[in-house]
């Protein structure tokens, strides 16, 4: 079986890790691309064909493998430190030792610098694989040392394919509107067929018609639909994390700031996810006035979209997606407070239709 069977399509990246494969020149690999797209999964799946037992180091109970993730809301030193100090073992079973660092984006400028030094002469039985949901933050320096290896959203049929596997009961309509809302990430796509989620999908799309449907349109309802939504997701991911936190030997600290990072970045996606569902409905009324109805992405709520349509919007669908977009620009770069520049949002969105 191919090591990288289980990941889908990803077809570049499958073909530079099966070559590093089969050559073993290269020590340090840095994996960049969208969340949600395979990553992981093939950095585990690479780690394993390296280590040779696929099966314990998915669990992560190989002795040759140390996998490092982000404390609070960032790499630190500390955790740098520690892999320093192991590379420099030698392999306890198989001819190699394997070091995954997840979450490769957030390593902080002291991590980043005293990491630096172990790419520049790595010992010749070490691999390190960096993993990363953008290349931004990372220093060119880092990058240099490392093969890149690219990963791209994936296709909207390979999200239905998923979709058809992990949620049958979907009707064609529904599981085409759901793999595209996803965009190509089958975390998003994972989320979406969750009941509760789903209901919150149809709150958001009530939230994108209120400004131009409901004459009593108040942009603080509309907002606090939203936050709520991220504050039940953030809780979720909260409470989940816990148990497995739970079941750990970490310092109090340590497991508090764990938490505290999975609860805020669970958050941060949910925003951007329901940023980007706003624009998208936006986006799909300029699309179905258009005469495009075949490429919208909320295939499954045509007829609204139809009737919306008729009520002649104008030019206001495209001013409303572009301030989505803006908003979501801003959500995405900086670490903002999302409650009062919601409430605006909305009063420009209430504007844009007026």
């Amino acid at each position: 079986m191919q090591p990288f069977a289980a990941v889908p399509e990803q077809h570049e990246a499958k073909r530079l890790l099966t070559a590093a494969l089969g050559e073993g020149d290269a020590h340090a690999f840095l994996f960049h691309g969208p969340a949600g797209v395979g990553k992981t999964a093939a950095a585990f799946a690479f780690a394993g064909a390296q280590l040779g037992d696929a099966r314990r180091v998915v669990e992560r109970t190989h002795p040759d493998l140390m996998v490092i993730e982000p404390l609070g809301e960032m790499i630190r030193i500390k955790e740098i430190d520690v892999l320093h100090h192991d590379l420099h073992l030698r392999p306890f079973e198989a001819d190699r030792r394997v070091y995954l660092l997840l979450g490769a984006h957030l390593l902080n400028a002291d991590a980043a610098n005293k990491l630096l030094k172990d790419l520049e002469e790595p010992p010749l039985y070490a691999t390190i694989v960096l993993v990363a949901d953008t290349l931004g933050p990372i220093p060119e320096t880092i990058r240099s040392r490392c093969q890149l290896i690219p990963f791209r959203r994936l296709s909207e049929r390979a999200v239905r394919e998923w979709l058809a596997v992990e949620a049958p009961e979907l009707g064609e309509a529904e599981t085409t509107a759901l793999a595209r809302v996803a965009g190509g990430r089958l975390d998003r796509a994972r989320r979406l067929i969750d009941p509760d989620v789903r209901e919150r999908r149809a709150a958001i799309i009530a939230a994108a018609r209120g400004p131009y449907l409901d004459p009593a349109f108040q942009p603080v309802d509309a907002s606090r639909a939203l936050l709520d939504a991220v504050a039940l997701r953030g809780a979720t991911a909260k409470e989940r994390e816990e148990l497995i936190v739970a079941g750990l030997d970490l310092p109090d600290k340590e497991a508090e700031l764990r938490v505290k990072r999975v609860q805020r970045g669970a958050e941060r996606e949910e925003l951007l996810a329901q940023l980007e569902e706003l624009a998208a409905w936006y986006r799909d009324l300029v699309v179905v006035a258009s005469s495009a109805e075949s490429a919208t992405i909320h295939a499954d709520r045509l007829d609204d979209l139809r009737a919306d349509v008729a009520r002649d919007l104008g030019r206001a669908p495209e001013r409303a997606a572009a301030l989505v977009r803006q908003a979501w620009r801003r959500a995405e770069e900086f670490n903002v407070n999302p409650g009062l520049w919601l409430d605006a949002l909305f009063v420009q969105l209430r504007r844009a239709f007026a």
